[in-house]
């Protein structure tokens, strides 16, 4: 794929004190204080209007690839620590603040965010409208841009305009790979609680195979806590590597990426799981995923949605959950065939936010119900997947 050079232009010079900028890739710079690792780092433009949680939004896997504003103004106040992280290696590529990051006022805090985000060589500039970036977002879509943090000031405009005018976008992007595990391993953490940290699971009753195409570390800690011994596989495993673990179900993961590049390996894995019977759940990426392996097509969304307060209603019970959710992909409604039936709905947009399948152990949502960050509506979710291979004995 070969990209147009951008035209010949002048940008708006460099304001005093200014040591970061953020260049769109039709020309607007908006400049701002520099924080993080120093260099740059291209990618898509999105926000989370999440007010907590910032270090589980940094660790996601599914934001590989984008660089994250946070509509929330006091990112940074409570500090980091080595809880609350939902993988080893954070993904994202950079995060746009409005206000500079505090000093840490938090008694589970164990280093200053600043210094966390230089550990893992993330840049990030603050001091810009991020109600005026959101805004643009929301009329324009995500646009793809380049974030660069330089200490000694010294722009390219014209190379950083060039590099966020050249990079292809998320679409039919397979970030999956980036992202997954590199061999199998097993996972018998639980959840977190007050004055005790985080639980074992030492007396399983099923076990889960999870594919791991980005998976957040609190999703297989929900797992655990249902009563699971979890197997961790790669994303590339084939339905044969899957099943030869003899699980009681299979769990497909959360991920960045466009899913439809993503299915080419996974979709005909999917098929032979579903084939086998075996309970099925999938989140996010997985969900999407599945869908498609049902016969179902995809599409990628102008904004997107990533927050802690999405309204979803369960067309079943009638129930309305808030919900955690970050997704740039959607199932196409119209696509799916029949036997294939929305189970969930999004109150914003109308959207599909969850499947099942008629006569089959098999459903999936588009939101996280781990709940992290986020509220804790949808845990029975984890339940039900647990009913399900316990009714299959």
């Amino acid at each position: 794929m070969t990209h147009a050079q951008p035209e010949d232009r002048s940008y708006s010079p460099r304001p005093p004190g200014a040591t970061a900028a953020l260049i769109l890739a039709d020309g607007t710079v908006l400049w701002g204080r520099g924080l993080g690792a120093a260099g740059s780092a291209v990618g898509e433009v999105v926000f989370n209007t999440a007010m907590t949680g910032y270090q589980e939004v940094l660790t996601d896997p599914s934001y590989a690839g984008q660089i994250i504003t946070f509509t929330f103004p006091h990112v940074g106040n409570v500090g980091a620590n080595a809880e609350d992280v939902e993988s080893i290696t954070p993904a994202a590529r950079g995060l746009i603040l409005r206000a500079d990051v505090t000093q840490p006022s938090n008694w589970r805090a164990l280093r200053h965010l600043d210094d966390w985000l230089k550990s893992h060589g993330i840049p990030g500039i603050s001091g810009v409208d991020t109600r005026a970036l959101t805004r643009r977002i929301r009329e324009k879509g995500a646009p793809n841009g380049v974030i660069v943090h330089l200490p000694g000031g010294d722009f390219d405009l014209p190379a950083l305009h060039g590099q966020a005018a050249a990079w292809p976008g998320l679409e039919g992007m397979d970030l999956a790979k980036d992202v997954t595990c590199a061999q199998s391993y097993g996972w018998d953490q639980g959840l977190w609680r007050r004055g005790q940290g985080y639980a074992r699971q030492e007396a399983p009753r099923f076990h889960v195979v999870a594919v791991d195409f980005g998976a957040k570390h609190n999703i297989l800690r929900c797992l655990a806590d249902a009563g699971c011994k979890v197997t961790v596989v790669p994303a590339t495993a084939t339905a044969q590597e899957v099943l030869a673990h003899k699980p009681d179900g299979v769990f497909l993961s959360n991920g960045p990426g466009d899913p439809a590049a993503t299915g080419v390996y996974a979709v005909p894995m999917i098929q032979g799981v579903l084939q086998s019977g075996l309970p099925l759940f999938g989140i996010c990426l997985g969900h999407q995923m599945l869908a498609l392996a049902l016969g179902g097509k995809t599409r990628k969304m102008e904004t997107g949605h990533r927050g802690a307060n999405h309204p979803v209603k369960d067309l079943a019970s009638g129930r309305v959950e808030i919900t955690s959710q970050n997704h740039g992909f959607a199932v196409v409604e119209d696509s799916l065939p029949q036997g294939v039936r929305v189970s969930h709905r999004s109150l914003f947009d109308g959207s599909v936010e969850g499947l099942e399948a008629d006569g089959r152990p098999v459903f999936s949502v588009q939101y996280h119900p781990e709940a992290s960050p986020g509220p804790q509506d949808s845990h029975y979710l984890f339940q039900r997947f647990a009913a399900l291979m316990e009714r299959r004995g």
